[in-house]
């Protein structure tokens, strides 16, 4: 990086953590710290949701995604549209009528005490970790950049984000926000413009968008049904739905964005932009990384493109045969660029079967290059066991490096710290929230003045970064930090999405039923997970439907299960 890359990068987070901090340092109240005073306009609102969902995982891991696996990823999101509308008629209006802190008080009073205490507990352990992997994700541009142990850019990430969200409590996450997701669009926009600039002149943006699509990685849209396939449009659009039903639905960190709607309609408004904006959002960002793969086609990438664990085996005792798979990965660069040209001109040539020749040649020699590709990864393992096989979480920051102009880079890093601070501070923000309100003053310190709650809960916010920069120390072990994030998640939604179903829809169910049928529905999707091959997707349909389902029974076949509290929202 370059002297104005550094002054772009600092100065956008100095003055992002600054005016957070500055702006919002005077808290005398649990509402305004937590809530942010419930004053917040749908904009706001809207910008905070999609904020919090965006990390840095987002802008950082997901062009790597579309690299590696194509835009498949996309379908993930189909069924997020819908669950804004159920939760914009039934979970809003609910929540803003009790005035909740968070969305667990609720369960008490539709259920009991413990229910709410195992909701809080599952979203407490869910959101601790996950934390975890959006504080690593920006920790990877500075171990790259400076050449730092990952564990120390982990705590030093970590640190930035407490800081000011510890200091300056909701509102210093919402208004921080829009600058923010400005920075964020601004640098996703300027690197693609870039890509498209840097493809070859006598190579079309068609012809280059041909050439990724005949290699796999325009594959939006997967109409086959396979319970294994992690991908495809029903998991999609069912899997999805109930995992984004959850998500915004039941995930304090969610929540807690739109409680701070100042009324039902604004937080309406705020739920149902994001519906509308974050598909093609999405979608975008999976284009990036497409047309990050059509660039390599032309210009040869690097063989693994994590430079550290580069550097690592080069220094070591493997490094001849490293040093021989790079020369084996040139060899096949070249033939795969051949190939590439010859797919170019028989398209140009309008001859269907002469294409599909190329097409098939042009594969052929792509699969050569993987080959090569996973013997570095196997290299690279073999050197260091702790290592991580796969790069690609690394691809779209060294293309950033390598190819965006001063200036540029320190913008597009911006963009992703940007991505990180945003949604970390969120997710501590909604952390912090239920440690205190459901945890805290509920079982330990019921009589305590406002400003003892406000002090706590920066506690707490400080407490939950440690717990999250701990974890962040495993997260290099988990592959594609943009799954990953979604599999943790997958293991705990459903069932407190099928908990919070029971309270709103299955007004017979008591507390004693829905417990035992949580218990057993988390074990089920436990199971799921370490013993079958079935796509996490499927975790959250499968854990709601338990809950639904063994609660009904329960209540049926025992009276030792009544109901014991109205519905709030009868």
């Amino acid at each position: 990086m370059r002297v104005i890359d550094w002054v772009v990068l600092g100065g956008s987070l100095v003055f992002i953590v600054t005016y957070g901090v500055w702006r919002n340092r005077h808290h005398r109240d649990m509402q305004s710290y937590l809530l942010a005073s419930r004053q917040m306009p749908w904009w706001a609102v809207a910008l905070s949701i999609m904020a919090t969902q965006a990390s840095a995982i987002t802008f950082l891991s997901t062009p790597g995604q579309a690299f590696a696996d194509g835009m498949r990823f996309v379908q993930f999101y189909f069924g997020l549209p819908l669950a804004m509308v159920v939760l914009s008629v039934t979970a809003v209006p609910i929540f803003h009528k009790l005035k909740v802190f968070t969305a667990y008080e609720y369960l008490e009073n539709r259920f009991d005490v413990k229910t709410r205490a195992l909701a809080a507990f599952l979203f407490l352990i869910q959101r601790g970790l996950a934390t975890g992997l959006t504080i690593y994700a920006p920790a990877v541009i500075l171990s790259v950049l400076l050449g730092w142990s990952i564990g120390i850019t982990t705590a030093v990430t970590g640190a930035l984000v407490v800081l000011y969200t510890a200091w300056g409590g909701a509102k210093a996450v919402n208004e921080t926000q829009l600058q923010q997701m400005i920075v964020i669009m601004a640098g996703m926009f300027l690197a693609f413009v870039v890509i498209l600039r840097l493809l070859p002149k006598n190579v079309s943006f068609v012809e280059s968008v041909a050439v990724a699509g005949a290699l796999g990685r325009l594959n939006a849209i997967d109409l086959s049904f396979d319970w294994t396939n992690r991908y495809n449009i029903w998991s999609g659009l069912i899997g999805g739905f109930f995992l984004a039903l959850s998500y915004f639905g039941t995930d304090q960190s969610q929540v807690g964005r739109y409680l701070t709607g100042r009324s039902v309609a604004q937080s309406r408004l705020g739920l149902l932009f994001n519906g509308i904006a974050k598909v093609p959002m999405q979608f975008l960002i999976l284009f990036v990384g497409a047309m990050v793969f059509a660039f390599y086609q032309f210009v040869m990438p690097p063989l693994f493109f994590n430079p550290v664990e580069v550097n690592k085996v080069k220094s070591g005792p493997l490094k001849g045969e490293f040093t021989a798979l790079e020369q084996q990965h040139a060899e096949a660069f070249a033939k795969r660029r051949q190939a590439v040209e010859r797919f170019i001109r028989a398209r140009r040539s309008h001859d269907a079967e002469r294409e599909a020749r190329a097409r098939a040649e042009l594969k052929k020699a792509d699969d050569q290059v993987l080959l090569v590709k996973a013997a570095a990864g196997d290299l690279i393992k073999e050197n260091d066991k702790k290592a991580d096989r796969r790069d690609t979480n690394y691809i779209f920051l060294r293309f950033v490096l390598d190819y965006l102009p001063a200036g540029l880079v320190g913008l597009v890093l911006a963009a992703i710290f940007a991505a990180s601070m945003s949604s970390s501070s969120a997710e501590l923000n909604a952390l912090a929230t239920t440690s205190v309100v459901d945890v805290y003053l509920r079982f330990i310190h019921k009589d305590g003045r406002e400003a003892h709650y406000v002090v706590v809960s920066r506690l707490l916010t400080v407490f939950w970064g440690l717990v999250a920069v701990a974890f962040a120390q495993y997260a290099s072990r988990l592959g594609t930090l943009i799954e990953a994030v979604n599999i943790l998640g997958s293991l705990f939604y459903g069932t407190i999405l099928g908990i919070f179903l029971v309270a709103f829809y299955v007004k017979r169910v008591g507390g004693d039923a829905v417990f035992w049928a949580a218990i057993l529905a988390e074990g089920l999707v436990l199971w799921m997970f370490w013993k079958t091959k079935v796509s996490f997707l499927w975790f959250n349909v499968a854990g709601c439907l338990a809950v639904v389902v063994l609660a009904t029974l329960f209540s049926l076949v025992s009276s030792r299960f009544p109901r014991e509290h109205a519905n709030p929202s009868d």
